[in-house]
């Protein structure tokens, strides 16, 4: 799945997104994460953007957390950031979630249509 260029989502765009986080295997919905996680385009996620996707996430789906937003975002890039420059790379990411179960909780939670799918 590629991202539009046009900053709009189109409907077969869309459709196509939700198949992929339905559907798709792991590693295609990391892959895809990153891709939206990664606001600037710049091919990495730094801590600011992990911030405040954490920071969405915990707005959307509620509920009391052990660690702070802030303390989450630093306990990930302390796991996954193998070369520690600040950001997390594809590889980084998808292979970070990978090893470490509670980011990868976070990452799946994050895009969960489930509910949605049953309203429909």
């Amino acid at each position: 799945f590629v991202f539009p260029q046009d900053g709009y989502i189109d409907f077969m765009e869309y459709v196509a997104a939700l198949s992929l986080v339905l559907r798709g295997k792991m590693e295609q919905k990391l892959r895809w994460y990153f891709k939206l996680y990664d606001v600037d385009g710049n091919g990495c996620i730094d801590r600011h953007e992990l911030l405040n996707i954490i920071k969405a996430i915990r707005a959307i789906n509620g509920g009391d957390h052990e660690t702070s937003a802030e303390e989450f975002t630093n306990r990930v890039f302390d796991r996954i950031d193998v070369n520690g420059d600040g950001e997390l790379s594809l590889d980084e990411f998808v292979e970070g979630a990978r090893k470490d179960d509670e980011f990868m909780q976070v990452m799946m939670k994050s895009l969960d249509l489930s509910h949605i799918v049953a309203m429909i």
